[in-house]
């Protein structure tokens, strides 16, 4: 007779094989190519702002996990990627010093300080981001590609939108409307557009070539790509970017300007697709992600036209990740309530 063998342990009981480490090893695989497309856009300077940022991340996590005494992870990727995206979300110009600071506050203030990974309330990188961003703003400004230096990029095309950027005195394409289409700031008043400035020009160099943002703004089209992959291995839900480009999109048209510029122009793919998917971040509920995402879009799209700021990517999501515990308590599946308001109540 067989002898069956009983095992007791906690939940959960149904597990499946994908491990942490595969996760972050699919997202960096879904980021490489922007990120060795952004050096080749950038040059070696790109590639000292990447190095530095992850050295910073993993040398922060290694030093507060030796000083904790637990167990060192930087074998899962965690930290490997937490530096990755914070370059992406940095000048090419920045100085080294200052991206080998973001990388160590991202891992330590961002992740540790909360306990590590899966404790965490905010978004390490876009942590590290916020603390390079206000603390060194005159060097984040400073650290955008001038004119001179588009190299790949430089075409006929981008040198006349290149002009019309300098017109008005913008750091990148989305600053340089904003100031235009501000009757107190902008070079010609309210009477007209410089140009070159017009969003349908800058399609196809956003697409395929932008020089003049953050690293990880130099093709939307590797970003989509990548969102594409890793909604085919699932590793991300379709929702969260969804909800949130979508309601930037269609609050943008709302008010008569071009949804295509501005869901393609600054930090709105990498942040939808790559940061504001976090799984620690975001809410649980399938709900909850389309709640999360529209809240995302909502602000987004209000500090990108009533506020001194031209993108608001970095602060939306930070804001919607300290309401995720509130969409997670009110916005969540019963699994056992089945019996509608009755049901709940008895359960």
């Amino acid at each position: 007779m067989e002898a069956h063998r009983l095992v007791l342990s906690s939940s959960p009981h149904i597990r499946e094989r994908i491990t942490t480490r595969s996760i972050m090893l699919q997202v960096i695989l879904a980021l490489m190519p922007v990120t060795i497309y952004s050096v080749v856009i950038h040059g070696v300077h790109a590639f000292y702002v990447i190095f530095f940022s992850v050295v910073g991340a993993l040398l922060g996590e290694y030093l507060v996990q030796v000083a904790r005494r637990v167990q060192i992870t930087l074998e899962d990727g965690s930290a490997f990627l937490t530096g990755l995206l914070l370059a992406l979300t940095l000048p090419p110009h920045l100085p080294w010093w200052i991206a080998l600071v973001g990388g160590l506050v991202a891992t330590t203030l961002g992740k540790q300080v909360f306990g590590g990974l899966g404790h965490n309330i905010f978004n390490p990188a876009l942590v590290g981001r916020a603390v390079v961003f206000v603390s060194w703003a005159s060097h984040v400004a400073a650290g955008y590609v001038k004119s001179a230096e588009i190299g790949i990029a430089s075409t006929s095309t981008h040198r006349l939108i290149e002009k019309a950027v300098d017109v008005a005195n913008g750091a990148s394409p989305l600053a340089a409307m904003k100031i235009v289409y501000d009757p107190s700031t902008s070079p010609l008043g309210p009477a007209g557009v410089p140009q070159g400035i017009q969003a349908s020009t800058y399609y196809k160099p956003l697409l395929f070539a932008n020089p003049w943002g953050c690293l990880g703004e130099v093709s939307a089209a590797l970003l989509i790509l990548g969102g594409l992959y890793l909604l085919a291995v699932r590793i991300i839900d379709w929702r969260i970017p969804v909800s949130y480009v979508g309601t930037v999109a269609l609050l943008t048209a709302v008010i008569g300007r071009d949804p295509l510029f501005y869901v393609l122009a600054g930090g709105l793919l990498i942040g939808a697709i790559f940061m504001a998917t976090d799984y620690v971040t975001s809410p649980l509920s399938r709900g909850g992600r389309i709640i999360y995402g529209v809240g995302l879009g909502l602000i987004t799209w209000l500090m990108r036209f009533w506020s001194n700021n031209p993108e608001g990517v970095m602060f939306s999501i930070l804001f919607m990740n300290g309401l995720t515990p509130i969409i997670d308590r009110y916005v969540f599946p019963h699994g056992y309530a089945k019996g509608g308001k009755k049901g709940r109540k008895s359960g």
